[in-house]
């Protein structure tokens, strides 16, 4: 789902950065007078929790890959502005550091994932939870179903801005100038996998988390619950130590995220489509239309234009893939909550008193 340099052109990723920014800035408005609370490590938990999740990939139908997100786990337990704020931070570091998702895409997959994907999440967990007591089933079903719902809006809005470029972008012979595949291919192509076994890999994670903290700290599911402020500071509770622990054991997990094969669709490198075997790969993933034969002309050009230090998470010089793989993850959370709190030094700052 992490839309790579190339796949959509100038103007669709202008659009894009344009149409997250207001949100960025709200979200930063709405929750600077918290900053200087226990929302900060929170936030810096939810946003490290996200990048570790999202190198755990899984097999899809049609041999492509996902993963889960954990947007609706982040909304749940943050808030929509403050879970926009985590993994949006989340996917710049990737993006910056990892070449997971392109330099240009930014703003298309931060928009996808942290800022829609939030808020339907948001909708959807208060829409079904209603009032029910904070330890209630009902709870973790809509925390699940709000995880569900989330990534698979997220993988649409996705789907539908790869499907869009052929329609309005080609050259002079009329080959597609960036991704070159239209909706008819690209909705399916990305739904079949999300509506499966990643959309249900989100429900588990943010169920199970929500029905662990119910038992652990319910005060960490206050501030969306419906009966105070959105923005209500989180109770210091019980929960931290062990959910950072949590975080410390899927950190040691993350060489399991590389047995699964294949590419996530959409993700495809340049060179990849002058490459006889992956071609075939692309194709079967597309429902046996045919990949161009080589990379279409922007495409190529715009995926030039960052080289991720660590790209695909393999640290250069270290020969084997699960450490660097391992040693990725530690240094991309380590930078998150780096980042996390520079944001909270910086923007936190107490407003003066009137």
């Amino acid at each position: 789902m992490h839309i790579p340099d190339g796949y959509l052109s100038p103007a669709t990723c202008a659009v894009l950065y344009t149409g997250a920014a207001p949100f960025w800035y709200v979200a930063l408005r709405r929750v600077r007078k918290a900053l200087h609370t226990r929302l900060v490590p929170l936030i810096s938990l939810f946003a490290a929790f996200s990048f570790v999740i999202m190198m755990f990939n899984l097999p899809l139908p049609g041999g492509t890959t996902g993963h889960a997100v954990g947007i609706g786990l982040a909304a749940v337990v943050l808030g929509p502005w403050a879970a926009m704020l985590a993994v949006s931070i989340a996917i710049v570091i990737q993006a910056l550091f990892f070449g997971d998702g392109g330099i240009t895409a930014i703003g298309a997959n931060c928009f996808n994932m942290a800022i829609a994907g939030a808020l339907v999440a948001y909708a959807v967990y208060r829409i079904l939870a209603g009032r029910a007591a904070i330890g209630s089933a009902r709870r973790v079903m809509a925390a699940g179903l709000a995880g569900y719902v989330a990534i698979n809006v997220s993988a649409l809005l996705a789907a539908i801005e790869f499907g869009i470029q052929p329609l309005l972008y080609r050259d002079a012979t009329g080959a597609p100038l960036y991704c070159p595949y239209p909706l008819s291919v690209a909705i399916p192509a990305m739904m079949l996998g999300h509506l499966t076994i990643a959309g249900f890999a989100e429900l588990t994670v943010s169920a199970g988390v929500v029905a662990f903290l119910q038992r652990s700290d319910p005060s960490l599911l206050k501030t969306t619950a419906g009966r105070g402020a959105a923005l209500a500071e989180p109770a210091a509770g019980r929960a931290m130590r062990p959910l950072w622990a949590g975080l410390g054991a899927l950190l040691l997990l993350t060489p399991l995220g590389i047995l699964a094969t294949g590419s996530a669709w959409g993700e495809w490198m340049a060179r990849d489509f002058s490459n006889p075997a992956v071609q075939h790969e692309i194709a079967a993933t597309s429902f046996q239309q045919a990949a161009p034969l080589r990379a279409p002309e922007g495409l190529a050009r715009l995926s030039q234009i960052w080289t991720a230090p660590f790209a695909r998470y393999a640290p250069p010089y270290i020969r084997s893939a699960a450490f660097g793989y391992l040693l990725s993850a530690m240094f991309g959370a380590g930078l998150i909550v780096l980042a996390c709190l520079t944001v909270g030094r910086l923007f936190g700052r107490k407003e003066p008193a009137t």
